[in-house]
């Protein structure tokens, strides 16, 4: 009888823990992993692996071991001691990315192989593991656009959904003058200039500039990437310079900073840029209150 106890505490014990593996590499998403490791990559404002320890949290695990071959000191920044989700995190750097299965072999005295469900390699969302994100630009895409509604879990602070399908973070500057088309997502500290055409089914993440008169749907803006007024994105990614089409797979690196360029790394010659940033960056602006704007301008559909 106390061998059956002493046996259910280290099932209970097994159970309250996570391991979760880092995917190190995705040829098919080469792009998005020169922005960051792909777990840490910005999604909709979080990390697939910030996405997971909330949804560890909510299921009532209480620690996570990570791994991580690429970038392990990137990802150790990002989840510290895991004090923000509850739990207590602890990241190991490993020589190359394992399986699921060589984890469990390797990590067999914190991981029964009874409760496989506890390992995870962080290719999907949380609870869509038949859906991998990083096979192409269009997994991708098609990832994002599942997980939209979803992303604004319960610990995220500031996003409003100011109509349905369309959500909008703090600080985010949206002219009255422009069309904001559901389903999209506006990040934190986001502006959009006026006359522009936001969506159907378009994302932008953090810090993102859109010049007046831009227009974008099917898309996603990478953080803080500058879209001019001439652009016209359909069907793309765009990363500072580099545009993808995640239809077709296709990459194009664009040279006029003044249609499209990554705002931390501007050409020092461009001098509207240089101000661009120090108007963003600065004393902050007012912000306008996207509830307000649907009320009094009607402007958004």
């Amino acid at each position: 009888e106390n061998g059956s106890r002493r046996s259910l505490r280290q099932r209970r014990v097994l159970m309250s823990k996570a391991l979760l593996i880092c995917p190190s590499d995705r040829p098919a998403v080469a792009e998005l992993s020169r922005v960051a490791p792909l777990a840490a990559a910005p999604l909709l404002g979080q990390s697939l692996l910030e996405y997971w320890l909330t949804h560890l949290a909510l299921s009532g695990i209480k620690e996570a071991h990570v791994l991580a071959d690429y970038r392990p000191e990137q990802i150790s920044k990002l989840v510290a001691n895991g004090a923000r989700w509850g739990l207590k995190v602890e990241v190991t750097a490993e020589v190359r990315e394992l399986t699921a299965a060589q984890a469990q072999i390797k990590y067999a005295s914190e991981f029964s192989a009874s409760a496989p469900n506890n390992i995870a390699v962080l290719d999907h969302f949380p609870g869509e593991p038949n859906s991998p994100i990083f096979a192409g630009y269009a997994n991708l895409f098609a990832g994002l656009m599942r997980w939209l509604p979803r992303a604004n879990m319960v610990d995220r602070v500031g996003f409003r959904e100011v109509q349905p399908g369309v959500w909008i973070g703090r600080h985010a500057q949206v002219s009255p003058e422009a069309m904001l088309c559901a389903p999209c997502w506006i990040g934190q500290h986001v502006f959009i200039g006026a006359r522009c055409v936001i969506g159907p089914n378009s994302i932008l993440e953090d810090r993102a500039f859109v010049e007046g008169g831009a227009e974008i749907a099917n898309s996603v803006i990478g953080s803080d990437t500058f879209v001019g007024k001439l652009a016209a994105l359909r069907q793309s990614f765009a990363w500072g310079h580099t545009l993808v089409n995640w239809k077709s797979g296709s990459t194009a690196q664009i040279t006029d900073a003044f249609l499209m360029c990554a705002l931390k790394r501007q050409p020092k010659s461009e001098k509207f840029l240089d101000r661009l940033i120090e108007l963003l960056f600065t004393d902050p602006k007012p912000e306008v209150d996207p509830l307000e704007t649907i009320n009094q301008q009607g402007k958004f559909t």
